[in-house]
């Protein structure tokens, strides 16, 4: 199916702002030019000051960090100083560059309520898996060579949910259980995919035994110490195979729902003494960003509404019955420590309340 054009339009702003490009967002206090702070070279600070008054979008866990009192809605908006170079406003967003000057303030901030053109910087650039915190400059005019996009969509977007169509299923014999399938599903807003792994041939007049696996690149392919996500990943597919077959759900949603290189980002910060709530809050974002509705949908598609949820997680469990799944019996699902990833587990029980 065709994407609409607005969705075309969004995806290609995406792709203009990965590349460290600006974009224009059309709608109420528009047209703005919107770039990502976290790679905003000199020459485009330098043009944006040229088309206007210019701003920094925050939100506000990263407004918090930088003592920046919150204002209306979502985000803080904050004036960019006139002496504010390009290097500042990528370390204002990001807390992982080498700073060559230390952070100045206090910075003011706008206090009234946001037109929709500014209120959808933000959530555009989540889009783009790049930091949320924007450069914007309010223009007078668009240039020809830069893409524009309705801000109204872009908010629409954010408050919808894109459905799942199923694409493929194929048999995929695993080391744990030869009669597994794979069925792979993909968002119609054109999205990452996510795979259901139904190992043997559970019954679905019974509660299913179920797993919720978040994609993570360096512990389930790497054998990164720094978590536990490769145990629980073998060791779910292991236990169900053990149990005579059940579903797990391996979700597109890195690092808690921030991607691969926001994570690494939240590594380098615990590298400094953060744990993983104050590291994913100094980058801007919340402890978790992940949204279980997905998962809901694929068990649903696979003909399962009660669930036997393998998770320390009691958040899992409030998700998907807010998705309208009943969630029959919590099936502890935890690891021995290591020493590399002892503080995380703690960080997991202390701060989100994993019952580890």
């Amino acid at each position: 199916m065709q994407a609409p054009r607005s969705r075309l339009a969004i995806d290609r702003a995406v792709a203009e702002l990965r590349a460290g490009r600006a974009v224009a967002l059309l709608g109420e206090g528009g047209p703005l030019l919107v770039a990502a702070a976290e790679q905003l070279a000199p020459e485009m600070l330098a043009s944006m000051r040229e088309a206007g008054e210019t701003l920094l979008v925050l939100t506000r866990r990263r407004a918090a960090v930088l003592r920046i009192q919150p204002s209306f809605g979502e985000d803080v908006v904050v004036p960019l100083p006139a002496d504010a170079d390009a290097p500042l406003v990528r370390s204002l967003a990001d807390p992982t560059q080498d700073l060559s000057n230390p952070l100045r303030g206090p910075f003011p901030r706008l206090k009234a309520p946001q037109p929709a053109a500014l209120r959808a910087a933000v959530p555009l650039l989540r889009l783009a898996r790049l930091l949320p915190a924007a450069t914007v400059a309010k223009a007078r005019a668009v240039a020809d060579d830069v893409l524009s996009v309705d801000a109204a969509d872009i908010l629409a977007l954010k408050e919808g949910r894109a459905g799942l169509a199923k694409v493929v299923e194929a048999p995929v014999p695993l080391a744990d259980c030869e009669n597994t399938r794979i069925v792979v599903f993909r968002p119609e807003d054109g999205g990452e995919d996510h795979l259901a792994i139904v190992v043997g041939e559970p019954p679905r007049d019974q509660p299913v035994l179920t797993r919720l696996h978040s994609a993570c690149l360096t512990g389930d392919l790497l054998g990164s110490l720094k978590c536990d996500c490769g145990d629980q990943l073998r060791g779910a597919i292991a236990a169900i195979a053990k149990a005579g077959g059940g579903v797990l759900l391996y979700l597109a949603q890195e690092g808690r729902g921030i991607g691969i290189v926001n994570k690494l980002r939240a590594y380098a910060l615990q590298d400094q003494g953060f744990d993983t709530v104050d590291a994913n809050f100094r980058l801007g974002f919340e402890s978790d960003e992940r949204d279980f509705a997905p998962a809901a949908a694929m068990l649903r598609a696979l003909g399962y509404d009660r669930l036997r949820l393998m998770t320390n997680n009691p958040d899992k469990v409030a998700g998907l019955a807010a998705e309208g799944l009943a969630v029959v019996e919590r099936v502890p699902h935890a690891f021995p420590p290591n020493p590399h990833n002892l503080r995380y587990l703690e960080t997991k029980a202390k701060k989100s309340g994993h019952l580890l």
